[in-house]
C-alpha cells in the first residue's frame, strides 16, 4: 500500500466536476502500447484527511484538478495545481470549490475583468447564458461593472431563469432564431448600436451573428466552442479581419489556469467579496449523485437538458 511522504497529502475527494472541455480528451486515440483506458483528471474538490506538508492541515478544504479517485494521495503538493478553500467556504457549500470558487468562477472573472474590461454602459451578448460560466458572467458584468447583458440559452424556461435569477437584462432562446440573419435581426432590436463584448461559448452561427453586430472597439472572449465539440473537424466561420482593422476590434482566447492558481488577477478574493456584498447572488447547481452517473451527467451536456448552472457529481 502505498504511502505519503514529506510533502505529501492525503485527499478525499467529495464533489467531480462535469465540463464541456474534457470532450477533447475522451476523443483521443490511444498512442501506441496504450489500452485506451486510463483514469479521467479534472476539477474536483474535497477535504485533506492527512498532511505531511507544512502548508495543509487534516480538515482543510480545496479545489484541485486531480484524477477521478474517491481517495488519493497527492505527490509533491505545492506543484500541483490545488488552491485552499478552508476560509472561503464550509463544507457543506463544498461544491462551489469546482463552480463559483473553482474553474468556472475562474473562467468568468477572467473572461470579462482581464479579457473583455467592460466599461459602464456597455452591452455584453453572453451565450449559454444559463450555464455555469455565463450564469456568473451576466452577473459580474451587470452588477459589477454595469453592463447591460444579454444573454442566450435553448428554451423559453431558461430565459425566464438567467433573467429572474442571474439578473440578465434580455434573453434570446436560440432554438427560435434559425440562422445567423435572423440573430441578427434580433440583437439589431436589443443593441441597435451594437455589441460592445462578447462571451463565447458555444460557436457556429451564434459566433458569426455577434461579430457582424459587434460596434467598433468591440471585443470577443473566446471560451468554449460546444456547439462543435462532438463533430469530426471544426467548422470555419465567415469571419472577416478586414472588418476588425479600422474598427479596432480584439478577438482572444483564453484558459483560466493563470486567475485560478493567483498567477494573475486576485480572483478568490474578488469573488469571495462579490459573494459576500451580493454582486454574485445566484449560483444554481445540477446534482447527479454518484460517480457511476459522472458519464449520464457528461452526457447531458451535449443533450437537451434541464441543467442549470454548474453540473456537479456528489461523491
Amino acid at each position: 500500500r502505498e504511502r505519503h511522504g514529506d510533502g505529501d497529502i492525503v485527499v478525499e475527494i467529495k464533489f467531480m466536476s462535469v465540463d464541456p472541455y474534457l470532450r477533447a480528451g475522451l476523443k483521443r486515440t490511444p498512442e501506441s502500447g496504450e489500452s485506451g483506458r486510463r483514469v479521467m483528471s479534472g476539477f474536483v474538490s474535497g477535504r485533506v484527511v492527512a498532511s505531511k506538508s507544512a502548508d495543509w492541515a487534516e480538515g482543510d478544504l480545496f479545489g484541485a484538478s486531480l484524477p477521478f479517485q474517491t481517495f488519493q494521495i497527492v505527490k509533491n503538493v505545492s506543484k500541483q495545481v490545488i488552491w485552499k478553500l478552508t476560509d472561503l467556504l464550509e463544507e457543506k457549500n463544498l461544491s462551489h470549490g469546482i463552480g463559483v470558487l473553482g474553474m468556472t468562477g475562474s473562467t468568468a472573472y477572467a473572461g470579462v475583468t482581464a479579457v473583455l474590461r467592460p466599461e459602464e454602459g456597455e452591452t455584453i451578448y453572453v451565450s449559454a447564458a444559463s450555464g455555469a460560466v455565463g450564469s456568473l458572467v451576466g452577473q459580474i458584468a451587470k452588477n459589477v461593472y454595469g453592463v447591460t447583458t444579454i444573454g442566450s440559452c435553448g428554451s423559453d424556461e431558461k430565459i425566464e431563469l438567467i433573467k429572474s435569477t442571474f439578473g440578465y437584462d434580455h434573453g434570446i432562446n436560440y432554438h427560435k432564431v434559425d440562422d445567423k440573419e435572423a440573430l441578427k435581426k434580433e440583437l439589431k432590436e436589443l443593441a441597435p448600436k451594437g455589441l460592445n463584448m462578447v462571451f463565447e461559448n458555444v460557436g457556429g452561427f451564434q459566433f458569426d451573428a455577434c461579430f457582424d453586430s459587434l460596434a467598433a472597439g468591440g471585443r470577443v472572449a473566446i471560451c468554449g466552442l460546444i456547439a462543435q465539440y462532438n463533430n469530426e473537424k471544426f467548422e470555419p466561420t465567415s469571419l472577416q479581419l478586414s472588418q476588425m482593422i479600422y474598427t479596432a476590434q480584439r478577438i482572444e482566447g483564453f484558459v483560466c489556469f493563470p486567475w485560478l492558481t493567483g498567477q494573475k488577477g486576485n480572483f478568490l478574493q474578488d469573488m469571495s467579496k462579490w459573494l459576500k456584498e451580493g454582486k454574485v447572488t445566484g449560483v444554481e447547481e445540477t446534482f447527479y449523485e454518484g460517480i457511476d452517473n459522472w458519464a449520464v451527467a457528461f452526457k447531458s451536456l451535449f443533450e437537451k437538458n434541464d441543467n442549470k448552472g454548474k453540473v456537479v457529481v456528489r461523491i
